[in-house]
Order: structure tokens, then sequence, then C-alpha cells
């Protein structure tokens, strides 16, 4: 990476209060989001790395003690909360209900008095990179407020990465997500993302028929099997690292998104790079992912460890 010039990346997305439940018990209360988890990652571990870096998260709270600890707990993780937008309500709590695979089900309890999302102004300039996804990329509230902050960043040069990360009890309008496929450099989606929105878990299918017309590079992890990516040119699996006991799988998506992103900036991809990635560059990538992934498996949190040396 280089140390000319200080260099952004920023994710836009929800910022929740995740109560984690086992067997019907609490188990753990963690401030989360899948943008949000993912920035957490970076800052315990790229912030510490990069000292030039800048890391930038976008989104909007109420006013209330949740806020408070989301706040805190962003700045005392090395993340920049000045495009945090905080009005007078109350901020999102989901329950996180673990199945006996350590899967979760989610239930949101969401303020929909809180006045309406406004585009964060971040100021990108080339090769920063900006990550989004989820439901807040594609619901009719915050889902425009978001394409325009890609748009800006997409103008600048930025890299632009998308996660798709939708679930089948969410509704949304499939032209949303095709708009957000195709403004970015990179998506990844899970096979349970792609057979949600797109009818079929065969990621080579949907990569051929869906992704690709749109968008020249994806990811699909499947959980503990192998990673398949797909680029011109390019088809390849990459094995999971393996994991001696898992207490939630709540993070793993979200930090594979955040090794990713730790990888490219570590082996400092640009945009025009990207474009053009080959076989070896994925090798570079993915295993950093995967390894950020794994980490967040044996505990209940939603981030690396604090100490973790990717």
């Amino acid at each position: 990476m280089s140390t000319s010039r200080e260099r952004i990346i920023a994710g836009i997305g929800e910022t929740v209060l995740d109560i984690v439940f086992r067997n019907n018990q609490p188990q753990a209360a963690v401030p989360g989001g899948s943008v949000f988890n993912a920035m957490v990652s970076l800052g315990r571990t790229a912030g510490k790395l990069f000292p030039e870096l800048r890391l930038i998260m976008a989104s909007q709270t109420g006013d209330d003690a949740v806020a408070d600890i989301i706040l805190d707990f962003m700045r005392k993780n090395g993340l920049d909360s000045s495009c945090i937008q905080r009005d007078p309500g109350q901020s999102t709590v989901s329950m996180a209900l673990l199945d006996e695979h350590d899967n979760a089900r989610y239930e949101f309890f969401r303020d929909k008095g809180l006045p309406a999302f406004r585009t964060p102004q971040v100021g990108f300039r080339a090769d920063d990179m900006l990550l989004f996804g989820s439901f807040f990329a594609v619901s009719e509230a915050t889902g425009p407020q978001t394409r325009a902050l890609v748009r800006a960043a997409r103008e600048a040069g930025a890299i632009i990465y998308y996660d798709i990360n939708f679930r089948k009890n969410h509704t949304a309008d499939r032209r949303a997500f095709e708009e957000n496929i195709a403004l970015s450099d990179l998506v990844r989606g899970s096979d349970e993302d792609i057979e949600a929105l797109f009818g079929s878990a065969d990621a080579a299918a949907v990569y051929r028929d869906h992704i690709a017309p749109l968008c020249p590079n994806y990811i699909c992890t499947r959980g503990a099997q192998p990673a398949a990516v797909f680029s011109p040119g390019a088809q390849l699996s990459f094995p999971t690292e393996p994991v001696a006991q898992v207490r939630s799988t709540i993070g793993a998506g979200d930090n594979f998104n955040a090794g990713f992103l730790f990888a490219m900036l570590r082996e400092g991809f640009t945009r025009e790079r990207l474009r053009r990635i080959s076989a070896a560059d994925w090798a570079l990538l993915v295993p950093t992912a995967m390894r950020f992934s794994a980490n967040v498996c044996p505990s209940l949190q939603n981030y690396v460890d604090p100490d973790f040396r990717p």
C-alpha cells in the first residue's frame, strides 16, 4: 500500500445491537450489522498496520443508550463516526437466534419513525474502497441514498465491493439488486443469497446468467464448503479454514469481506488491477479472507479478535 496519502475504506450499512440467543436464552449482546462487523475487523487489523488509513462507517442510529454503546465501540476500534446520522428515536435491536448448527435466524426491531436517512458525504479518491450490502442497500428507506454514495465513490475511481446478503424473509425489488451489482467491481453472495434472489444455488450458472452481464467479478461462499470465484478467464475454488469448535457463524461472511478488503489493501490493489484480476491474484486474496472468517466462528463476537494477526 502506498503511504503517500491518506486512503479511505468506507462502509455503509445498518448498525444494530445484536442480542444472541441459544436454546431461547440470551448469550451475548454485541454491536453488529453486516457492514459494521467488517469495518470493526478492519479497524482491528488494517487500522493498526496502516496509520494513514481512514476507516469510515456511514449509518443511522437513534439517540438512545444503544446508540451510545455502538458509537463508543466504533471509536474504540478505530472507526470514524463522522458519517453516522444520529436522530431522535430508538436504535435498531436484533435478536439472533442460533440453531443446532450455530446458524442464525434474525428478528429486527426498528424505529420506523426516525427521520429520513441522508446520503453521507465522504470525499472518495481513486483506489479508495467502499463496502455496501445487505437489506440497507435495497430497502426503500435507505437504498437510494446508499446507491447515491456508491455512484459518488465510483465516479471518483474507488473500488466498489457489494455483499448481497439477502434472505428469504426480506422483501425488496430485484431491480435494486441488479442496479447494485452493476455499480460494483466485485460482488459476493453466499449460496443462500443467490438461491433466495435468483432461485438457484448453482454459482456458475448464476454468475453466467445474472452477474457477469453486470459485474465481472463474483465470489460465492458456501458455509464450510469451498468458496467459488469467477472472473473473465478464471473460475477457481478455495477451501475454507478449519475451525476446531464453532460457536456462531453470524459474522463469518462479514469477516470474509473484511479479510478480502484487507488483502487488497496489503497487496496494493488498484481498481485497474481488479478489472484484470488473475488466478494468481485470487490466490493472494481469498485465503486471507478465509482466515478472517474462521477467526470469528469460535466466539459469539461478530469480528476478529483484537489481537488477530492475518
